[in-house]
């Protein structure tokens, strides 16, 4: 776990006890956006504020060198709804996010960036998207009409919604729009770890949730740097390859490495046999190729193998050593 500093308030409120829980918690993470602090906090203040909810807003100060963790601090004086969270260092937005996440106390979860792209003001209608159905414990904001003209953004990011919904059958427009709203406890059952937080949409359904897609506001970056680049396309590739096997295989590790293992193995198995019944014909099979390559095909299925059954084992050792359970309720049965 990272090294976290939290503050409230400044020091002379840091005694202050928090007032009561929240209908809802609106976390942020930011770096280096200073020049947008102040609006931000004052259109999720409009937003929420002019929709008669509770709230509180979470900001993460993810390692900020320009003054926004000492802002936050100054804005934070006189806005007891204000949590600024502030890390020691720049840890990337899925630890910030997480950061976030372990300090909400509200009904309801919403997340969207600091850079004033978002607009709070969808905020109440995603609320009452969950108010009013059931059957609904994410909605993710989808931008239809985007205000990033740069190609290389708009382009990486088609290929990486379809490329996502399509491996992990999590069909949403826009996996990259910061603008969602949960119900509390799905964000309590999953983690952030690395570079996740563009899967929440995929942990969150393996955690249960339904979720629902929303057209929401879009607005052109006016302050600041982007914080994006092409770099995170290939970044995207290897951390869908983890979420792919998190969904389907996290519970079997055996069947991913098993199978795989299998399948190397078995022609392995079938040349050496084949190399086995030639040997005892009287040929000469110290020089052939495929004698190395059944070799080698079957070490490599019987070292998946045991990769998979040392999975199996540590899958148990995770659940029953934590006391942890393998699945989640959505009702209990009274009696």
């Amino acid at each position: 776990m990272p090294q976290i500093l939290e503050f409230s308030a400044p020091d002379a409120f840091a005694s202050a006890p928090l007032p009561a829980a929240p209908e809802v918690s609106v976390v942020v993470p930011v770096f280096n956006e200073v020049d947008n602090l102040r609006d931000l906090v004052d259109r999720v203040e409009q937003a929420l504020a002019s929709a008669g909810r509770s709230f509180e807003l979470i900001v993460i100060d993810d390692g900020s060198r320009d003054g926004s963790g000492a802002l936050l601090m100054r804005l934070a004086a006189d806005r007891p709804w204000l949590r600024p969270v502030r890390l020691v260092r720049n840890y990337g937005q899925s630890s910030a996010l997480q950061a976030g996440f372990d300090r909400v106390r509200g009904r309801y979860v919403v997340t969207l960036d600091g850079d004033l792209q978002n607009d709070p003001l969808d905020i109440p209608a995603m609320l009452e998207r969950l108010d009013q159905d059931a059957d609904v414990d994410m909605v993710s904001g989808w931008r239809v009409d985007r205000q990033d003209k740069a190609l290389s953004r708009r382009l990486p990011s088609r290929i990486a919604n379809a490329l996502i919904s399509r491996m992990t059958g999590v069909h949403l427009h826009d996996y990259g729009c910061a603008l969602k709203a949960y119900r509390r406890d799905i964000i309590e059952r999953i983690r952030l770890y690395g570079e996740l937080h563009r899967f929440i949409p995929s942990l969150a359904c393996d955690a249960g949730a339904r979720i629902a897609e929303v057209p929401v506001r879009h607005h052109a970056r006016t302050r600041g740097v982007s914080k994006y680049g092409l770099d995170r396309t290939f970044r995207v590739i290897l951390d869908l390859v983890l979420i792919v096997f998190f969904m389907r295989y996290r519970q079997r590790p055996l069947h991913a490495f098993g199978a795989l293992g299998l399948w190397l193995a078995t022609p392995g198995a079938g040349i050496l046999l084949w190399m086995g019944l030639l040997k005892l014909f009287g040929h000469d099979i110290g020089g052939r190729p495929a004698l190395i390559a059944g070799v080698m095909l079957l070490l490599m299925g019987v070292q998946l193998v045991v990769a998979g059954l040392i999975g199996e084992l540590l899958i148990r050792i995770y659940h029953e050593g934590r006391g942890g359970a393998q699945y989640h309720l959505r009702d209990v049965d009274p009696g």
